[in-house]
């Protein structure tokens, strides 16, 4: 079965057909400014992407910019007790991203992304801040690696090399 995959044009994401398969990825990657993104999980999502995209620094003299709107959070109550009480609450951030290229009027590439995840709520406050804080950091590094991936797919189906 594995044999015929080739056959029905599935290749690997990193795939070159040469020898270090994900070079042409990582390097077009390593082109990209990012720009900065207001408010503290704004700044976490941008060194998230820094620690993705550049792997030999950042970039000298980048061809390409990256822009992320700002992240818009949404908080709500999952599971309400008799008392009017929440036990359990779901966070979702979502924003926009833009590639651009200087060069060109129009953007190469805009998404719209979004994270859920959700966290206790307890009777101790310090414990459900702590809780809402790591539910937040984990949707933030899940927006860093849908950003990665969605410009991973678009420099491979642009057949960067």
């Amino acid at each position: 079965m594995v044999l015929m995959l080739p056959a029905c044009g599935f290749t690997p994401l990193y795939a070159d057909g040469g020898g270090d398969l994900r070079a042409p990825i990582t390097a077009a990657l390593n082109d990209i400014a990012i720009v900065p993104i207001p408010d503290r999980d704004g700044q976490a999502l941008r060194n998230g992407l820094i620690d993705r995209f550049y792997k030999n620094g950042t970039p000298r003299h980048p061809t390409l910019t990256l822009s992320v709107a700002p992240l818009i959070e949404a908080v709500t109550d999952l599971d309400v007790t008799a008392d009017d009480e929440a036990t359990r609450r779901q966070l979702r951030l979502s924003t926009t991203f833009t590639l651009k290229d200087p060069v060109r009027a129009d953007p190469l590439l805009t998404r719209s992304i979004y994270a859920i995840v959700s966290y206790n709520v307890l009777e101790s406050q310090f414990t459900t801040r702590v809780a809402e804080q790591t539910a937040r950091d984990n949707a933030v590094v899940d927006l860093a690696r849908q950003i990665e991936q969605a410009l991973v797919i678009y420099f491979k189906t642009a057949n960067v090399k």
